[in-house]
């Protein structure tokens, strides 16, 4: 790559990685012709791919002091790896982009020269402007997935925006700095969380693309993301009064009462006392509430090895006192008001409070 005379710096480029190996040399090919003329650099921030994308971009990176390699260890998430990059630019301008060659890199100088005219705070690369649609990079359940995902998102936020978890943005550095401590960064979505979380409306412009086939690798979206979204999604909805990983843990817990109760109704059919009934249900039930929390609400934290049976057994103990909380609290209600249904709730409330804070500090 032949890179310009040292000039003021305009624009970032942060591309979040994971096993982009084949796609990571391409892509900054690409971003140097598309910004002939232009003073920027790319970050790419890496979590430690297995397939050495990192150690190929600081390879890349000796012989174009453009390139940057930000290695994070022990840390997962595109949210977490996007914020990080962004947070680590000097530039005014900062672009989010994958390496996956769906995003349009030509679309990068229209989007600084739209924001340079001081009329935009963000401009989006929408998918849905595009007189074709999303097809070409969308199977048919990834594409109705994310029609869900922007429904959703459009009616939390307060800008009337298509494409609202678009991948493909550029923005002010300045206005994320400014709402860095409020956002998420765990999850799939930085762009929605970034908008619901400004104290005003951001001025938006969005511009069409045509959104590509992968070139390589596997889509980093899974269940997983999903319930991370919904999370966000709740928690923007109730103006950040509960964490998303809050929420996600208490829907584990709504799930955990229907493998309960589906657990006790077999165990009964199959002629058990009641009391051992019980007894397998709730096993059965915290036991499946802490194997979901661990490979979705604790995710980038998640257990393994010895260190599972060992986190179990910290939840299982913790989740039993909780247990004890929550008919101390709802009895106490119950003798304080005589109403049964308040009671159970907040007995409900305390004991799920309770499992949250103490297993998120003594298990993950």
């Amino acid at each position: 790559m032949n890179f310009p005379a040292p000039s003021p710096l305009a624009l970032t480029v942060v591309i979040p990685t994971f096993n982009e190996r084949d796609n990571i040399g391409v892509l900054l090919a690409r971003i140097e012709k598309a910004l002939v003329g232009v003073a920027w650099q790319a970050i790419v921030v890496d979590d430690t791919s297995p397939d050495g994308t990192a150690m190929f971009v600081k390879t890349l990176a000796r012989t174009d002091p453009r390139i940057i390699c930000l290695q994070r260890i022990g840390r997962r998430g595109l949210a977490g790896a996007v914020l990080e990059g962004i947070l680590a630019s000097p530039a005014p301008y900062v672009a989010v982009m994958d390496a996956d060659m769906q995003h349009d890199e030509t679309l990068l100088p229209t989007m600084l020269r739209t924001l340079e005219t001081g009329t935009a705070d963000l401009v989006i690369g929408s998918r849905y402007l595009d007189a074709n649609g999303p097809a070409a990079g969308f199977s048919p359940l990834r594409k109705a997935g994310s029609a869900l995902a922007t429904r959703l998102a459009r009616r939390v936020l307060k800008a009337d925006v298509s494409d609202p978890v678009s991948g493909f943005f550029m923005i002010r550095r300045d206005v994320v700095q400014a709402v860095a401590h409020q956002l998420s960064s765990h999850g799939f979505k930085i762009l929605f969380d970034i908008i619901a979380s400004q104290p005003s409306p951001l001025r938006i412009v969005e511009l069409p693309y045509a959104f590509g086939a992968r070139a390589s690798g596997e889509s980093k979206l899974d269940r997983r993301t999903v319930f991370e979204y919904l999370g966000l999604i709740l928690t923007k909805a109730t103006g950040d009064l509960i964490p998303p990983r809050a929420l996600l843990f208490f829907l584990v817990g709504a799930s955990g009462l229907a493998v309960h109760l589906t657990v006790l109704t077999l165990a009964l059919r199959a002629g058990l006392m009641f009391w051992a009934a019980q007894a397998i249900a709730a096993v059965t039930a915290m036991t499946s509430n802490y194997l979901i929390n661990n490979e979705v609400t604790f995710r980038d934290k998640r257990l393994r090895g010895l260190a599972i049976l060992i986190g179990y057994l910290r939840f299982f103990a913790l989740c039993s006192v909780g247990l004890v909380a929550n008919v101390a609290v709802g009895d106490l209600v119950n003798r304080l008001t005589s109403i049964a249904w308040l009671a159970g709730a907040a007995g409900a409330v305390f004991g799920a409070v309770w499992n949250y804070v103490s297993t998120s500090l003594a298990v993950w």
